[in-house]
C-alpha cells in the first residue's frame, strides 16, 4: 500500500508497506491523538476508545486512546506510541497530553514530565521552549482547529519515563534537557528493517535499471524526492527512496547493474547532509542508532579548505547540522563549504557503486533550499 493516496483518505496500518513490514505513528501522531481524545471529552463529553487525526498530507489515522479523563481547569489523555516493525526508543512509550482552555486565540506549548526542554541553539524550536517540533505543533493546531474551531488551549505534553527514555536518544548531545522530543515530518513511521528494506530497495533498483533511464534518483526521503519529482521531473520508478541505508541502496543498484549490463549514466543522490555527509565517516547505515552524528565532517571539510579554526570549531561544536547550516549561511565560504561537501559524497558513493557512469549530489536545508551540488 503506497503513501501517495488521495487527499483525506484513511491510511491503514494493518496493511503492510512496500518492503512486508508494518508501519507506525510517530510521537507527533501520539501527541495529537491525545489532545483530541481530550479534547473530545471537554467540548463534547466523549469518553472515546480511539480517534482519528489529520496528518501532514491530509491523509487520516485512526489511533487508540487510553485513561481520557477530566482534571480541574481541562481534560487528560494518554496514546501508547506504536513504532510498527522500526522500533526506536520512544516504541511502546506511554504519551499524555492535557489540554486547558487559555481564554487567547493562540495555541501554548508545554513540556509536561518526561518531555525535554531545548537549551541550546541549532534545533528548529527556541531555547526554552519544549521539544515539540513544528510539525506536531501544527497538527495539534489543527486538531483543535477542527474540533473546536479555534486554537485557544495551552497543551501541555508529556512521557511516562521519557527522562530515562531520553538517555537512548541523541536529545542530550543536542542539548535537549528533561526527556524525549515529539518528532515527526509525516506522522507515519516507515518500517526500516534493514533486510527487508535492502530486499525492496534491490527491487526498485532493478525496476528502474531495466527502464534504462538516463538517471536514478536515491533519496533518503521527502526533500530529495520533491526535488526528483517537482524540479527534475523524474518518472517515479526512477526514483529509489533509500531511508538510512544508503549502503545497501548502492550495493543493490550495482548489482542491478551488474546484472543487466545496461549503463547508467548518471546517479543522483540527494537529500539534507545531516544524513548524506555521514558516508564520509564511513557510516552506511545513517539510522542515529547506527551512525554519528556528522558536524565533524563538516568541520573537517572546512578545515580542509583552510577556512579560519574559529568557524571550523564552531562547526564541530555545533549540536546539529542544522545549526551548521546557520552558521554556514552568513559565511563568505559557506558555499564553498557545501559544494565540497557534496563534491566528497559523490567520490565516496562513487567508489562503492562504480557501475554508475557519474554519481551527482544534491545538498538540501530542511526548508528545501539548495546548499550545495557536485558530481564525481
Amino acid at each position: 500500500m503506497s503513501l501517495a493516496m488521495t487527499p483525506t483518505q484513511r491510511l491503514d496500518l494493518s496493511l503492510p508497506a512496500a518492503n512486508g513490514l508494518r508501519r507506525g505513528f510517530t510521537t507527533g501522531s501520539a501527541a495529537t491523538a491525545a489532545a483530541a481524545a481530550a479534547l473530545r471529552l471537554l467540548l463534547r463529553g466523549e469518553m472515546p476508545g480511539h480517534v482519528t487525526i489529520r496528518l501532514p498530507d491530509d491523509l487520516t489515522l485512526d489511533i487508540p486512546v487510553q485513561n481520557v479523563r477530566l482534571t480541574d481547569a481541562g481534560a487528560y489523555a494518554e496514546v501508547v506510541k506504536d513504532g510498527g516493525d522500526d522500533p526506536d526508543a520512544t516504541h511502546g512509550a506511554t504519551l499524555w497530553v492535557t489540554v486547558v482552555p487559555n481564554g487567547g486565540g493562540h495555541m501554548t506549548f508545554h513540556a509536561g514530565e518526561g518531555v525535554g526542554t531545548v537549551t541550546a541553539p541549532g534545533i528548529r524550536v527556541p531555547v526554552g521552549e519544549p521539544a515539540i517540533n513544528p510539525v506536531p505543533r501544527e497538527m495539534l493546531r489543527r486538531a483543535a482547529l477542527d474540533l473546536a474551531g479555534h486554537e485557544g488551549f495551552a497543551v501541555t505534553v508529556g512521557c511516562l519515563n521519557g527522562a530515562e527514555i531520553a538517555r537512548k536518544t541523541f536529545n542530550p548531545r543536542l542539548g535537549i534537557l528533561g526527556g524525549i522530543s515529539i518528532l515527526g515530518t509525516t506522522g507515519i513511521v516507515e518500517p526500516m528493517s534493514l533486510e527487508a528494506y535492502a530486499a525492496s530497495v534491490e527491487v526498485y533498483a532493478r525496476v528502474a535499471v531495466h527502464a534504462r533511464p538516463d538517471a536514478v534518483v536515491f533519496t533518503p526521503g521527502k526533500l530529495g524526492r520533491d526535488y526528483a519529482r517537482d524540479t527534475l521531473n523524474v518518472p517515479p520508478q526512477a526514483i529509489v527512496q533509500m531511508s538510512n541505508f544508503v549502503g545497501a541502496a548502492l550495493d543493490a543498484l550495482q548489482g542491478a547493474l551488474a546484472e543487466t549490463g545496461h549503463p547508467l549514466p548518471l546517479l543522483l543522490v540527494a537529500g539534507h547532509p545531516g544524513k548524506l555527509a555521514k558516508v564520509l565517516n564511513g557510516d552506511w547505515n545513517t539510522h542515529s542508532g547506527h551512525s554519528g552524528m556528522a558536524m565533524n565532517v563538516l568541520a573537517r571539510v572546512a578545515a580542509g579548505l583552510g577556512v579560519e579554526g574559529e568557524t571550523v570549531r564552531a562547526l564541530a561544536e555545533a549540536n546539529t547540522v542544522d545549526a551548521c547550516v546557520t552558521l554556514l549561511a552568513g559565511h563568505e565560504r559557506g558555499p564553498e563549504v557545501w559544494q565540497e561537501t557534496a563534491r566528497q559524497v559523490a567520490r565516496t558513493l562513487h567508489e562503492r557503486a562504480p557501475g554508475v557512469g557519474h554519481v551527482r549530489v544534491a545538498l538540501f536545508a530542511l526548508d528545501g533550499t539548495g546548499l550545495g551540488e557536485a558530481e564525481a
